[in-house]
């Protein structure tokens, strides 16, 4: 199984994740927002350090469907001049085909790979609770999925909630948690 966590990294919350993980012996993938890496450089480090791949989330986490293509595209750039990865997941999961074919000269890597999911934690979601995010991840989840959590403050109760306890569950059923490959 592939966690993910989005719009990191923050000072709190990301090194709450980075315990949790620790504990579980689980690697996972950080979305980074660029202005995060460049407010709070050493929990980025401490992503990288313990073995947690990155990913390129925008400089300011735009929307490329309600934003001029070449402003998406030169917030991409920026952020991949703090973010070295070839992984991109687009904000709330809206690009442009332009923009996704554009993504190679933005991040400046051979071969970009836009990073989806299967599995939405809803942790951001305020009309749900804390049980009904742990709940959908663990109905929804199976071997391979690749599952959305967030590193921020909006989504960090239900997270915080959820993430021990989906992490507890699905390594008693033997699953691992790997980050997904860079290149």
């Amino acid at each position: 199984m592939y966690l993910t966590f989005d719009d990191g990294p923050h000072p709190e919350i990301t090194p709450f994740v980075l315990k949790e993980l620790k504990s579980h012996n689980a690697l996972a993938t950080f979305f980074c927002i660029g202005k995060n890496v460049l407010a709070y450089p050493d929990v980025y480090k401490q992503i990288l350090n313990e073995g947690h791949s990155v990913g390129n989330h925008t400089q300011n986490h735009l929307n490329g469907w309600k934003t001029s293509n070449d402003n998406y595209m030169k917030d991409i750039a920026e952020a991949a001049s703090y973010i070295d990865s070839n992984l991109f997941r687009p904000p709330y999961g809206k690009i442009t085909m332009f923009q996704a074919k554009n993504l190679r000269t933005a991040m400046k890597v051979r071969k970009p790979k836009v990073v989806m999911w299967d599995v939405l934690s809803a942790d951001f979601d305020e009309k749900i609770t804390n049980e009904q995010c742990l709940q959908f991840v663990i109905l929804k989840s199976l071997p391979g999925s690749i599952v959305v959590f967030h590193d921020s403050e909006k989504a960090s109760l239900k997270m915080q909630y959820a993430l021990p306890r989906v992490l507890h569950h699905f390594s008693e059923k033997g699953f691992r948690f790997l980050s997904l490959p860079i290149n």
